[in-house]
């Protein structure tokens, strides 16, 4: 029989001291804080961040574990039932035998019915062969910079934005560059001036995440196609982060991907977890070209496999079934947002805009900063969870601060929390906030 030699660092335990020092010295073997002997881990997780609101959920749950009432404005969770339809559709399938593998870029009805329902959507012919299936959202992220962004490259992305974006570009070997937003009146729009100043011949891809989480910020068609015109000028890879496309409480939604020019370069991440109170179920797709499509199939088949069969074959129902589960779930949303909106702006020292989509609010609070004589938001957040039990996440959480950032913001997120809870939070932080 063929010998073949060990991995070196298997072979530890027949080794003499000296070898352990050695390894030692080498960094492949480290101690940790029991001087227990340990093998190192790759040096590339140091760049691998986290969302970083599942912290703010550990410290509101220790809380709550206190004996204590929490209102939970932290974490975009839905505490909304998923409509009945899907779920009977969903057990139907797994008594119908769909508990096996299915193809890694999605069952044909699944894909197809997502082609339908977002080309429909915004005025695109897409196929079978433009979606790929995926457990959920987030996967998009990585899999859209593993497809079209070589080490080195420059991505360009929100901050404040979802945190993945950034943990992913640089895990991947990328460099993430930060584009950020200004405050108007009407709530928050992209700062063009500076993400035009921060294109440079390695940028490879631009990530925009229109209907915005944290800030709720919704393009204008003109800075849409400010947008799509600089995508095009410096052949841009673009991922439409389109989560939020369906929580529309007003208007009708755009996508980048509509525009002349754009839909051979973007990919859009589509997920079922907000529209239709999906969080915990996993899934998602991505739609984009052809080309690019085959590649993230591949991946899933190096990931995951494949999306579970049967909950694809659920949410077939969900896209093509009736529309009183997502209409219902919108109405409860609205309903929150406007309780949230109301509470916030009774505080003095908070004004903020009613956004049209999203579940989340974003309010300025400098003012508030200042009464209470804090300079860091963070300390305002811990305040508040023990002062008042209502927790929420702040700008820290959603990406580093930027260069020149002068004020303070917090972000509540009413998707997990009824409207009696909301006004019953909101008087408590009032009290808490107008305090010196």
């Amino acid at each position: 029989m063929e010998h073949r030699e060990l991995s070196p660092r298997l072979k530890l335990f027949k080794r003499p001291i000296t070898a352990y020092l050695a390894l030692l010295q080498s960094g492949l073997l480290m101690v940790n804080n029991d001087n227990e002997l340990f093998m190192q881990l790759a040096k590339q997780l140091s760049k691998l961040g986290t969302e970083t609101a599942f912290a703010v959920s550990a410290a509101a749950a220790d809380w709550a574990a206190k004996g204590n009432k929490v209102y939970p404005f932290h974490l975009g969770d839905i505490n909304i039932a998923t409509p009945e339809n899907i779920v009977e559709a969903t057990i139907k399938a797994i008594g119908d035998g769909y508990t096996g593998y299915c193809p890694g870029g999605g069952v044909a009805e699944l894909r197809d019915a997502i082609a339908r329902d977002v080309g429909s959507k915004r005025g695109l012919s897409y196929s079978t062969e433009n979606v790929s299936i995926q457990p959920g959202g987030k996967p998009v992220i990585g899999k859209f910079i593993a497809t079209v962004m070589d080490a080195g490259d420059e991505v360009l992305y929100p901050n404040p934005g979802y945190p993945i974006y950034e943990s992913q570009i640089e895990y991947q070997g990328g460099t993430a560059v930060a584009y950020g937003y200004i405050e108007t009146d009407t709530g928050f729009e992209l700062d063009m001036d500076a993400l035009k100043a921060s294109i440079t011949p390695k940028t490879k891809a631009l990530i925009y995440n229109n209907y915005q989480n944290p800030n709720g910020a919704q393009s204008s068609r003109a800075e849409m196609e400010a947008l799509a015109e600089l995508a095009i000028k410096h052949d841009l890879w673009v991922l439409a982060d389109d989560a939020y496309y369906e929580v529309q409480y007003s208007g009708e939604p755009m996508s980048i991907a509509n525009l002349p020019g754009m839909q051979e370069r973007t990919i859009i991440l589509y997920t079922c977890s907000k529209r239709f109170a999906m969080t915990g179920w996993r899934l998602g797709a991505a739609i984009g070209p052809v080309a690019a499509i085959e590649i993230i199939n591949k991946l899933n088949t190096n990931a995951e496999s494949c999306t579970p069969h049967f909950i694809q074959r659920g949410m077939v129902e969900a896209i093509e079934g009736s529309t009183s589960g997502p209409d219902h779930i919108l109405n409860v949303l609205r309903d929150r947002r406007d309780a949230c909106i109301a509470g916030l702006n009774a505080i003095d020292g908070i004004n903020v805009a009613t956004p049209d989509s999203t579940f989340y609010v974003f309010p300025n609070v400098t003012a508030i900063m200042q009464r209470k004589g804090l300079t860091d938001v963070n300390q305002l957040m811990t305040e508040a969870l023990h002062q008042t039990s209502v927790s929420f996440c702040t700008r820290k959480h959603f990406g580093r601060p930027l260069a020149g950032e002068k004020n303070d913001y917090i972000r509540f997120a009413y998707s997990g929390i009824e409207v009696a809870d909301i006004n019953e939070g909101m008087a408590k932080l009032k009290t808490y906030f107008e305090s010196p």
